[in-house]
């Protein structure tokens, strides 16, 4: 990978950029172009691998969900973590999402599986494996991601002060390794997927402790609000 073919956000590259020229990551896009030269499809398309970081600048960082890697059903996986384009039927671990939003703060479920609102309003939604094969959960894992997200959440954590850091699941949690508690709130819970959602994840109330930890910093809480999918720019709504 190189930074004139990868379309990382300035900032970012900034901070991670030059791990994209490490031994490492130059075997994984040797990797993904071969795989892609046989005649398997890879998710997310290629220019959106890097969505979350593009919607989410180094700065406008408030909070970080962590995310196993991409849905891998065709259509579905844009670059965010647990999010979907708004044509697609919201998966069952989103729609656990959304029903602790409507029973932690009281707002409405959408009619659309699309968390890019919440991007652009400062919640960086990152895998830690950014594709995936189509129809092979986890087909992506060990080949490099997971450094190169690795580097990012240690830029922020380095960088940065008072973040909040939702980790959901075992996989997420291993992350908080790299996370100072004493500079950032981290919150974790069991993953929202239905085998496990009910075992801690629905009740656990993240969404309003966020909020509460960014106004006791001074900072502005989150929006989780979403808007209704006809009121979604038109170029988001359409896809899909």
């Amino acid at each position: 990978m190189s930074e004139a073919t990868v379309r990382l956000e300035p900032s970012w590259m900034a901070r991670i950029g030059d791990y994209l020229q490490r031994p490492d990551m130059q075997a994984l896009a040797s990797f993904l172009r071969d795989e892609i030269r046989h005649g398997k499809h890879v998710y997310p398309p290629g220019p959106e691998i890097f969505s979350a970081f593009a919607h989410t600048p180094f700065d406008a960082v408030r909070v970080v969900i962590l995310g196993q890697d991409p849905y891998h059903g065709a259509g579905q996986a844009h670059g965010l973590c647990f999010s979907v384009r708004p044509a697609m039927r919201v998966p069952p671990s989103l729609n656990n999402i959304f029903k602790e939003v409507e029973r932690d703060l009281g707002l409405p479920r959408p009619d659309h599986g699309c968390l890019m609102p919440w991007a652009d309003r400062g919640v960086l939604l990152l895998n830690s494996v950014l594709t995936v094969e189509e129809g092979r959960a986890g087909a992506h894992q060990g080949k490099g991601w997971e450094g190169f997200t690795d580097a990012a959440i240690d830029a922020l954590n380095r960088e940065r002060e008072g973040l909040v850091f939702l980790l959901w699941g075992a996989h997420a949690q291993r992350k908080g390794q790299l996370i100072d508690r004493n500079r950032h709130c981290v919150l974790t819970s069991v993953h929202p997927s239905p085998l496990s959602a009910h075992r801690g994840f629905l009740g656990c109330g993240h969404f309003s402790e966020t909020n509460r930890y960014l106004e006791s910093c001074g900072l502005a809480s989150i929006d989780w609000s979403l808007p209704p999918r006809s009121l979604l720019p038109a170029a988001v709504a359409n896809a899909g």
